[in-house]
């Protein structure tokens, strides 16, 4: 029998507002990010019989049927899905497969848990070593002129002649990938369709955010299982 602690479950593709503020409890001031889901939808599903590996594959965005290629429309219209302009795939065991078409909610995550989230950074373009890789800098005198901002020596003499790979000099910055563990989630608002997560989230305002279960701390056992589906808490709170 599978467990809470085993089962792996989809993640959620929200789109970043910005960063806010909002008090607790106590009065204390807690620093937020703010990720809206935009039509987080299945478009299709992995098996391991089919693909030889299980995932969830998920739409977000909403795309006008014209900006489309033919190839995503036939895969939009095999699902019975509107067609979307971002599709993430999330890794998932087999008790956490979910149908075709089903819309998640933010209520997927509980106020408390920690997240992962995978993000493009903002590109800041050719920087220098003292933005990109926090150098000091050369001293301001001393016989120092012109290049007080320069990375200085980058290696040895005619052995071994050459620099080595993975020196940290100027270059492109920003515009890669990353990911941020262990965020936690402040709380979420079903009638916004919002996700509060303490802290800075990688990626500029407007950017897609793919959020998952941390993977180094163990989901609470009040997390929904297989997934927070939409209009499920909306029944049930009816039928009470």
């Amino acid at each position: 029998m599978t467990t809470q602690t085993q089962t792996k479950r989809t993640g959620l593709l929200a789109t970043k507002l910005g960063m806010t503020r909002v008090f607790d409890e106590n009065g204390k001031h807690v620093p937020v990010t703010l990720l809206k889901l935009d039509d987080c939808q299945v478009v299709a599903v992995r098996t391991a019989e089919k693909d030889g590996y299980v995932a969830v594959q998920l739409g977000a965005r909403k795309a006008k049927v014209k900006n489309v290629s033919k190839g995503l429309r036939g895969h939009f219209a095999k699902a019975q899905v509107e067609p979307m302009k971002e599709l993430v795939e999330f890794r998932v065991s087999e008790d956490a497969l979910l149908d075709v078409g089903t819309a998640l909610s933010v209520e997927h995550f509980i106020a408390g848990q920690y997240v992962d989230v995978s993000a493009t950074t903002i590109g800041k373009g050719f920087a220098g070593v003292m933005k990109r890789h926090n150098f000091s800098g050369l001293r301001a005198t001393h016989g120092v002129s012109v290049s007080h901002r320069s990375h200085g020596s980058t290696g040895q003499r005619q052995d071994p002649g050459r620099v080595f790979k993975n020196k940290k000099m100027a270059g492109h910055m920003g515009a890669t990938r990353i990911t941020t563990q262990n965020l936690k989630v402040y709380g979420v608002d079903a009638a916004q369709d919002l996700i509060m997560v303490i802290g800075a989230v990688p990626g500029s305002e407007g950017a897609l955010i793919e959020i998952r279960d941390a993977v180094k701390v163990t989901l609470p056992k009040e997390a929904p299982m297989p997934a927070g589906i939409k209009g499920k808490a909306d029944d049930a709170g009816q039928a009470a």
